[in-house]
């Protein structure tokens, strides 16, 4: 049976199942591949040539910046790998198209160490404001997980999913699973961080047991990335932040704080659990600002007398 429908469905279970893709990139690709089947001018995978698909391509482009372009080409081209692996088709179509363009590089966003200064301190502020004990709950949580976002440069997703039996408060060591389920140990050296993360592991010991997460609700249950995005707009309201702060902010602003204190760019990869030193050295980008202050105030021509 030839029906693109069909073959995407089993597909996908393909992924779930066997790849063990996670939630996010299973979304995307149901996304995508959904978009194409119902865009495409026919349903029988055997009648889908390089033809059909560059024409798809060509109205990609038209509507879609280049980066969500290339992410939705690469759901096909591993949608037509998958089907040439299964010998569903003879030869993949994508073997005759050739897909080059130039992606704009888009610098990553930081938070200046003084923004993030101010937002923690409004942070401690309101621990000692708060009247109630369900709302310093909330507060040592709150600050237990902008300190740890900070400190270990972690994905949203990654912090969420942080299982209780991974941190250990004692030696400062949390476990990761990143992206295709790779692991990676960040250290947490700081004592305020520590301490505030022994703070909030105690008020919320039994929800943490209840769920598993590290990071819990008050009901019991794992903490969602729309919680600590709503967090984080409290707060920067609260402190008058005009800039708009979003958990990713804190993984960029880790990453290029430590390359400009001259970091080894191979330890920050590992720390940010990057396949690529590729994928690394766009903070390098980030981080000319230090070169700008290093030539503006250290280069010789200025005391020249000419």
């Amino acid at each position: 049976m030839n029906n693109l429908q069909t073959h995407i469905q089993n597909y996908m279970e393909y992924c779930r199942n066997q790849k063990r893709l996670d939630r996010k990139t299973l979304k995307a690709y149901q996304i995508d591949l959904t978009q194409f089947q119902s865009q495409i001018a026919s349903s029988d995978i055997s009648e889908i040539g390089s033809d059909m698909l560059e024409a798809f391509i060509r109205s990609l482009h038209q509507r879609y910046q280049p980066k969500t372009v290339k992410r939705k080409i690469a759901s096909l081209k591993a949608l037509f790998h998958y089907l040439e692996y299964k010998d569903i088709i003879d030869r993949n179509p994508f073997n005759k198209i050739q897909v080059r363009f130039r992606e704009p590089v888009i610098l990553p966003k930081t938070i200046p160490l003084h923004t993030v200064e101010t937002l923690l301190s409004a942070l401690y502020r309101q621990l000692e404001s708060v009247e109630t004990s369900y709302q310093r709950k909330n507060v040592l949580r709150d600050i237990a997980v902008t300190e740890a976002l900070f400190a270990t440069g972690m994905r949203i997703s990654e912090l969420c999913s942080l299982r209780a039996c991974d941190v250990d408060l004692n030696d400062g060591n949390i476990l990761i699973y990143g992206k295709g389920s790779k692991e990676r140990r960040i250290q947490i050296e700081n004592p305020d961080v520590i301490n505030a993360l022994e703070s909030y592991h105690r008020a919320f010991a039994e929800n943490i047991r209840k769920c598993g997460y590290f990071f819990a609700t008050q009901k019991g249950r794992e903490l969602s990335d729309q919680s600590v995005r709503r967090m984080l707009n409290k707060y920067t309201a609260l402190a008058a932040i005009e800039q708009h702060i979003t958990p990713h902010m804190f993984r960029h602003t880790f990453a290029t704080s430590l390359l400009e204190a001259d970091v080894d760019i191979r330890y920050i990869q590992e720390m940010l659990g990057h396949s690529s030193i590729h994928i690394t050295e766009i903070y390098t980008h980030v981080a000319m600002s230090k070169q700008r202050n290093i030539l503006a105030t250290k280069h010789p021509r200025k005391n020249l007398r000419i």
